[in-house]
């Protein structure tokens, strides 16, 4: 066998772990890390166990225990093996199992010991999956308090080693060179308004015209993935295409990895799936579009999302080695040279953005009450831990204290996340254990069953399909189902007995002699309500376009759809943007199934509102899931101090100008308004005010009364005053008195609410002889003086009086002479007498008797 670069430094590797626990491996792609060290530990005095290969992907676990075993010249399953979510080839001879990192997150937990195991390895850690640093952070915990023999190597090949080697206690770091292939960078670029799959088809046949070998495409996801494949189709005999993601049954994975028995040339389109870990042989090519798709954790919606972002720096870096790792290669690139630097330079830790619902639960039953307690390259945030707690509240998986529930003790039985494990578990209890098995798998496996948005019907198909993903599936959901254990009859409700159903299932659905199978689409539909009653869905229009969830979320379907006749969905999966998320799965639910399984949710609220438009209030009674409302109507019974309140506060919202005042009452308000925009000397007699005691003077007024307009204006103007208060309204008499006593002694009431300021009409020659400007406010407001002729109307307005006799008084008296002969119109009116009457009558009065 061709030596690997990594057998050089192996020595050193094995020298470390036989000083001390721990090392940190760092080799670039095409070393051989992934199938060279494992074996050679075997051979070692302390290894006397299993060693433990974790991988981040099946793909790649399945693909490293078959050449280790290929490579010893022995079938897989023998000394080396592999245990995915869903095929596993080991035996009692296995000594090196390559698992998933979930898996190995199951193991762990249920034998913290680790016993028979040796040495456990995390390949590929760069990638930072959550499961990839837990199960580090928990061997470390194991290793520090239980198992300190039990070697724990770190492997990567872009890896930070000096803080990994901080994490592991100061382990040493050994580092290996790759293997040096000439590898050629080609930025091509593309055009903005192209689609993806049309620029990674041509920069395809570009390659097959001026490369030889094996092409290699990566892109964001299996929709693109299809449509490249579209694009290219008709290519010769001499050239064969293959898909390459983690829907794919096994067999058609190994056939994308492995050289094909023809010899002719491959093109494998492929997911970020074949970054790492992977080499594909014959690949010299790699055609890169620049996307990835990764799973964004929307924490105000409380839904994990699928996102087409740029990939990053470390991404690009080893999709382009790809095509160097068996010979020169060449990497086309779809983008300008200069546009690589503002890549992101790493995919972010999956511990940062995700839901930590899972590792909270996890963590629980480890005795960690806190996650963060454990060692972590990268803690998981608080906001994070917080919400997976109350998550887990919900789903009565921990207590007030944090600590697991004997259901949440039941829910971690299962290899399957929280909501999961709980639709699992209660649907257990219902009789449904299968269905929402098959549930399970298919929420996690794509394509089985087609692609239908109506998850039921994906389940009546790939019932039938044949093929050996399909019956890993089918085998899969039998051995979730089957781990079901019930819960002793004194802990089904130790969590909180008013938490559990108030309305009893009907007897369809509690009936265990009635199969999984024949229940059909209602089973499918129970199984996802449990697993996200959040997400129970009501249709908001006749299309079915729109929909309104539990959860207060809004969701969009294709009208085109089945699923888009139904009144209610129960909605297991959905994409996009949390105000208008896409649904990707669910099932028709019926309303009485709604309520059956979530009646101790279903509320009953008694709402009293305000209704400025009609002054009035409207009483209503609803029942509401969540944010949805199952039934509304008037409510008869709303208590009469409800609407009263309710018609306090829609005063206090809207102010005074909506009861129904007097107008001598809005005189008074204008008084008020008047003298606080003034500056007086009246303390706290605004609107803003009163308002805010309204309680005191308004309430007892609306006792028995549904609309405002229906309050005594007589008796509303008497509580206004009772409230200012008699020194109040004495003092309010002094700044703004209701009226304007002449020099003639006459009366005249002030308008306050004028425009331009407080305002008094009359006559001039009722002002006669005043040579000053009547003002008010203690004289710092001057009086809007309206002045009118003897039939009343308008001559003249002024805040000057004085400047008003001295200047255009002469133009006016002179005017008003000629229509107005019997008044008096002097030449000097401030030194005249003040009159209400004609000049004979004045004349006749000063006459002796």
């Amino acid at each position: 066998m061709t030596p690997l670069p990594i057998h050089a430094v192996l020595p050193d590797l094995l020298a470390a772990l036989r000083a001390g626990s721990n090392a940190v491996l760092v080799a670039p792609p095409g070393a051989g890390k992934t199938t060279a060290v494992a074996p050679a530990l075997l051979g070692e005095a302390w290894c006397d166990g299993e060693i433990l290969l974790l991988s981040p992907r099946r793909l790649a676990a399945r693909a490293a225990g078959e050449r280790m075993a290929a490579l010893a010249g022995e079938p897989v399953g023998r000394t080396f093996g592999y245990a995915t979510r869903m095929d596993s080839k080991r035996s009692a001879e296995t000594r090196v199992t390559v698992v998933t990192e979930g898996i190995f997150v199951n193991r762990i937990q249920a034998d913290p010991e680790l016993a028979g195991v040796s040495a456990v390895l995390f390949d590929e850690v760069h990638e930072r999956s959550l499961d990839s640093d837990f199960g580090l952070a928990l061997a470390l915990d194991a290793q520090g308090a239980l198992r300190p023999d039990l070697r724990i190597v770190a492997m990567s090949a872009t890896l930070d080693g000096a803080r990994f080697s901080t994490l592991m206690a100061g382990a040493p770091v050994i580092e290996s060179e790759g293997r040096s292939h000439p590898l050629t960078l080609r930025h091509i670029g593309r055009a903005a308004e192209a689609r993806i799959e049309d620029s990674v088809a041509g920069a395809i046949r570009l390659a097959l015209r001026e490369e030889t070998g094996g092409v290699l495409a990566f892109l964001p996801g299996v929709a693109e993935i299809e449509r490249t494949a579209e694009r290219i189709d008709g290519l010769g005999d001499t050239i064969v295409l293959h898909r390459l993601h983690g829907s794919l049954d096994p067999g058609a994975q190994r056939a994308a990895i492995t050289p094909d028995p023809q010899g002719r040339r491959k093109i494998v389109l492929a997911t970020s799936i074949a970054e790492t870990s992977l080499t594909l042989d014959g690949i010299s090519v790699v055609v890169d579009s620049g996307l990835a798709r990764r799973p964004r954790y929307d924490r105000a919606a409380g839904m994990t999302r699928l996102v087409t972002e740029r990939a990053s720096q470390a991404a690009v870096t080893q999709r382009a080695g790809r095509a160097a790792r068996q010979m020169p290669g060449v990497a086309y690139r779809l983008w300008e040279e200069a546009a690589t630097a503002g890549l992101p330079r790493f995919d972010p830790p999956e511990i940062l953005e995700a839901d930590l619902s899972a590792l909270t639960l996890d963590c629980a039953l480890w005795g960690v009450a806190d996650p963060r307690a454990l060692a972590w390259l990268d803690p998981p945030p608080a906001a994070a831990i917080d919400e997976a707690r109350n998550r887990l509240s919900v789903l009565e998986a921990i207590d007030a204290d944090g600590r697991p529930t004997p259901h949440g003790k039941a829910i971690a039985r299962l290899p399957l996340p929280p909501r999961l494990g709980h639709m699992l578990v209660r649907a257990g209890e219902i009789g449904l254990a299968g269905t929402a098995a098959e549930v399970a798998v298919l929420l996690g496996e794509r394509g089985l069953g087609g692609n239908d948005v109506d998850l039921e019907s994906r389940v009546r198909r790939w019932r039938t399909e044949r093929g050996p993903r399909a019956e890993g599936g089918r085998k899969l959901a039998k051995r979730w189902a089957s781990l079901l254990r019930p819960l002793p009859p004194g802990e089904r409700g130790s969590v909180s007995d008013e938490r559990r159903p108030t309305a009893p299932l009907p007897t369809s659905l509690r009936s265990p002699a009635l199969s999984s199978e024949g229940r059909g689409q209602e089973g499918v539909a129970i199984a996802i309500a449990l697993a996200f009653p959040d997400r129970i869905a009501k249709r908001r229009d006749s299309s079915g376009e729109s929909w309104a969830s539990a959860g207060g979320r809004g969701f969009k379907l294709d009208p085109a759809s089945s699923l888009a006749r139904n009144e209610w969905l129960a909605v297991a999966e959905t994409q996009g943007m949390a105000s208008g998320a896409r649904i990707l799965s669910a099932a028709p639910i019926d309303l009485a199934t709604v309520e059956s399984l979530f009646g101790d949710r279903i509320e009953t609220r008694r709402s009293v509102k305000f209704d400025p438009a009609t002054g009035g209030v409207e009483a209503l009674r609803e029942r509401r899931l969540g944010a949805i409302r199952l039934s509304s109507g008037p409510d008869s019974n709303a208590n009469p101090e409800e609407i009263a309140a309710a018609l306090l506060a829609g005063v206090q919202a809207g102010g005074f100008s909506l009861l129904p005042w007097s107008d001598a009452a809005r005189a008074l308000l204008d008084r008020i308004a008047f003298v606080h925009e003034a500056g007086g000397s009246v303390d706290e007699i605004d609107e803003a005010h009163l308002l805010a005691r309204a309680d005191e003077w308004l309430t007892p007024l609306l006792a028995g009364k549904r609309r405002l307009d229906a309050l005594d204006t007589g008796a509303l103007a008497e509580s206004l005053r009772a409230v200012i208060g008699w020194d109040t309204l004495r003092t309010l008499d002094t700044q703004a008195p209701t009226h304007f006593h002449s020099p003639a002694g006459t009366s005249h009431p002030i308008d306050y609410a004028a425009e331009g300021g407080p305002r008094v009409e009359l006559r001039p020659q009722q002002l006669f002889g005043l040579a000053t400007h009547p003002a008010i406010a203690g004289g710092r407001v001057p009086l809007v003086l309206s002045l009118t002729s003897p039939a009343g109307r308008p001559i003249q307005t002024t805040r000057d009086l004085p400047g008003f006799w001295a200047g255009s008084w002469v133009a006016v008296a002179k005017e008003m002479r000629g229509r107005y002969p019997r008044h008096p119109w002097p030449d000097d009116p401030a030194a005249a007498v003040p009159t209400t009457r004609t000049k004979n009558a004045d004349a006749r009065r000063a006459q002796p008797r």
